[in-house]
């Protein structure tokens, strides 16, 4: 039950659609422009580097907000097990941006929100997953195989932080850990599924922080 209830706290923080939200103030419905996801890439496109940096740091804060918050609730009564607790409320704020209720569960792709479970689950998480991030992206340009890769890296962040002790916990419950680890990842490959077709076929569209020329894109 008490999993569950971290999953239903971070699916209502999830639900806080950064994008949509921004989008509307804007007189536009994201999600019928560009790509039409509703998450930080396709805002960065269709309205602007102030508006994908507005919507990457709110999804990534929302995140947060969803850890710390459950945190802070549970951690007389489970203490033990706060981590577990963690990663089922991130990956409920990851349902909620991905699937809002409001929006006919259309949403986003869920990698702003999983940039927040990195960042705020444990701080050894997060110098890898910069490297890995940030060397794919601007090597390639390619956001979405960067998104792709993260997890994998971060699957194998989990169980080398859980193996060595540094999580704590039974081995039980760091079981049960991984392998919401591995669902989410699971998850977010299914929600890049046509990414990753276009990237097969070389089709994915590439990303650049600074404008190119049209030669300069292909």
């Amino acid at each position: 039950m008490i999993r569950l209830v971290c999953v239903l706290i971070g699916y209502i923080f999830g639900c806080f659609q950064t994008s949509y939200i921004y989008g509307r103030l804007h007189g536009i419905d994201i999600r019928k422009h560009g790509s039409g996801n509703a998450g930080t890439t396709n805002s960065l496109r269709v309205l602007g580097k102030k508006a994908g940096a507005i919507v990457l740091f709110c999804d990534i804060l929302k995140t947060g907000i969803a850890i710390m918050f459950v945190r802070f609730l549970f951690r007389e009564r489970y203490g033990d097990i706060l981590y577990l607790l963690a990663i089922y409320a991130a990956a409920g704020t990851i349902l909620g941006h991905n699937f809002p209720f409001y929006l006919g569960f259309k949403g986003g792709k869920g990698v702003a929100c999983t940039a927040g479970l990195i960042i705020f689950f444990h701080p050894y998480m997060v110098i890898p997953e910069i490297i890995t991030f940030f060397g794919i992206f601007f090597t390639t340009h390619y956001v979405s195989l960067g998104s792709i890769l993260v997890q994998f890296v971060l699957i194998a962040e989990m169980i080398v932080l859980g193996q060595t002790g540094v999580l704590g916990m039974e081995q039980t419950a760091r079981n049960e850990l991984y392998l919401v680890t591995v669902l989410l990842a699971l998850l977010a490959l299914w929600e890049h599924r046509e990414n990753i077709k276009r990237l097969i076929h070389k089709e994915e569209r590439k990303t650049y922080l600074i404008k190119k020329s049209e030669s300069e894109r292909q």
